[in-house]
């Protein structure tokens, strides 16, 4: 540009500068501003033992009703549990969301959890409240003997998981030792009846050539297939079969009622004690105990409610036939897996 071209732009020239002087000055401003915005943006992290299918949606419709961003790390509910044990303090989690009030009950007892408010607790069946007030079911899965309509007469139904050490079940019962579920029951067994009883009718089971399986999955196909004519498993494995097809040849029902058998474990969450997002996380907890996601858990995932509300799904037990039906105790009690896994091994069921 000649000297002559500058003198004539000189005017616009400098006040492009002191624009863009200007910009510069103002641009910390908006750096913090921006920043400080970021910072303060609603935002919790979740340890989820559930599944990542059967939860996200419902995450996800969180996160457009209340704005909150939920960062999710997924992993088994024993590994989870295990996990926030060890980083103590300094975990990044603000919730615990697990498949079993075992791995909350025992994080209850490491003091790793806060406790919940009372609203949230009260109006609730004691089979969903913990009693620390430090976690809360979210919905429940009950234990149930799966079996073949065709192959098992009405006589031959037990009246408890017990008679199915005898002659009659030889070789026509399957398990699955390896699976968390069934662990946990086993662990319940081991709360009401004590480890004697408990190791005496899982040897009695192998005795009586229990066939095991590796999950619930394969319990149901089992069935289906003519292998084995009884299973003990959970109650919405066989559901999302009869889902796809209304003929599927397996049922299901329940023995006596409190029988041990009839175990209504829970899903459930908790707040840990080390949490700065006290309050944003109880409003997901409090999200997962409203009636759309109650509904959710009924209508799409096959579980039982925790509110009595909740409009029935014809394929599940209505809700105070299920509160019958459930042996009573102590959830919280459901901690010592490590028990169970020693129990199993020395009683040859793993």
């Amino acid at each position: 540009m000649s000297l002559h071209s500058f003198r004539t732009r000189r005017p616009a020239v400098l006040a492009l500068l002191v624009l863009f002087l200007l910009l510069l000055l103002a641009a910390p401003l908006f750096g913090a501003g921006s920043g400080e915005q970021t910072a303060t943006a609603p935002e919790i992290t979740l340890y989820s033992g559930r599944g990542e299918s059967l939860v996200d949606p419902l995450i996800r419709r969180f996160e457009a009703e209340t704005g909150i961003r939920v960062r999710v790390r997924y992993a088994g509910t024993a590994e989870l549990a295990v996990l926030l044990a060890e980083e103590g303090e300094r975990t990044p989690a603000d919730l615990f969301w697990g498949q079993d009030a075992g791995a909350l009950g025992s994080l209850a007892r490491a003091g790793l959890l806060a406790e919940l408010p009372e609203s949230l607790l009260e109006d609730k069946p004691e089979i969903y409240v913990s009693a620390t007030g430090q976690w809360i079911a979210t919905s429940g899965r009950a234990r149930v003997l799966a079996y073949s309509p065709s192959r098992v007469t009405a006589s031959e139904f037990p009246e408890s998981v017990f008679e199915l050490t005898r002659q009659q079940y030889r070789g026509r019962v399957g398990w699955a030792p390896t699976n968390g579920s069934f662990q946990a029951f086993v662990t319940a067994m081991r709360v009401a009846y004590g480890d004697a009883r408990t190791a005496d009718w899982l040897r009695d089971m192998g005795a009586n050539d229990a066939q095991a399986y590796r999950n619930n999955t394969a319990l149901v196909e089992a069935i289906a297939a003519g292998e084995i004519d009884f299973a003990i498993t959970n109650n919405y494995y066989l559901l999302r079969f009869l889902a796809d097809n209304p003929e599927y040849p397996v049922s299901q029902r329940f023995f006596a009622d409190g029988d041990i058998g009839n175990l209504v474990n829970v899903a459930s969450v908790g707040v840990l004690g080390t949490s700065s997002r006290y309050e944003p996380a109880v409003r997901f907890v409090e999200f997962l105990l409203q009636q759309e996601a109650q509904q959710y858990f009924t209508d799409v995932i096959y579980e039982y409610p925790v509110l009595d509300s909740v409009a029935p799904n014809d394929a599940l037990e209505a809700f105070d036939a299920l509160l019958d039906t459930s042996p009573r105790i102590d959830l919280d009690a459901l901690e010592d897996l490590q028990g169970t896994l020693t129990l199993l091994r020395n009683s040859g069921a793993l």
